[in-house]
């Protein structure tokens, strides 16, 4: 059976931020179709969860996978679920947030 892909309230707001930032650059319809394609990419990790590199070393239980070599996408997996907990852009020191326990995020720029 097949996890289901849940995005934190983090991830959600990444996302936005995202979202935000590429509308601004290029529009908002490119920003639409970038975002809705990295949340795509996100759910096509339930039939194969334990994809991406593990980094145990930044948080127990983390994986990690790049959406087209710009966004790192990091995720926990579970019995039943597959989290996204965090969605990086533009070289953003995903380490340093992850390893933070705050929960801080840094700006877009």
């Amino acid at each position: 059976m097949s996890q289901r892909v849940v995005f934190t309230p983090e991830a959600m707001e990444q996302l936005a931020a995202l979202y935000r930032y590429v509308a601004e650059a290029a529009s908002p319809d490119i920003a639409a179709h970038y975002t809705d394609a990295i949340v795509s990419y996100c759910e096509k990790l339930t039939p194969f969860p334990h994809r991406g590199i593990v980094r145990d070393d930044v948080r127990p239980g983390l994986r990690i996978t790049n959406y087209k070599k710009r966004a790192i996408i990091a995720f926990n997996v579970d019995a039943e679920l597959v989290s996204i907990i965090g969605i990086f852009y533009g070289g953003q020191d995903y380490e340093a947030i992850l390893g933070d326990d705050t929960g801080s995020d840094e700006g877009w720029g």
